[in-house]
């Protein structure tokens, strides 16, 4: 929501698609990030410091429930891509 409020107009599908993408790859970023100070920590505890999957886009979460909202919104934007 913070990404397409900011930008408030897209000149076309593409460029929403294309922030879109690029927001969903900073997430991950960040989160990877996050799970590799866990796993370089030794004093880390719980099951955060035994996740040690860090390949970017092997899961992304909530994005069913993303894709749903979207698809609700702009049907006419969204299912061409689906």
């Amino acid at each position: 929501r913070k990404i397409i409020k900011n930008r408030g107009h897209f000149p076309n599908d593409a460029a929403a698609v294309k922030l879109l993408w690029l927001a969903i790859c900073n997430i991950e970023d960040k989160r990877a990030r996050e799970r590799q100070r866990y796993i370089d920590d030794p004093l880390a505890t719980g099951d955060r410091s035994r996740h040690t999957r860090l390949v970017e886009g092997a899961r992304t979460n909530g994005w069913k429930q993303a894709l749903g909202s979207l698809v609700l919104n702009y049907p006419e934007r969204i299912n061409p891509y689906l």
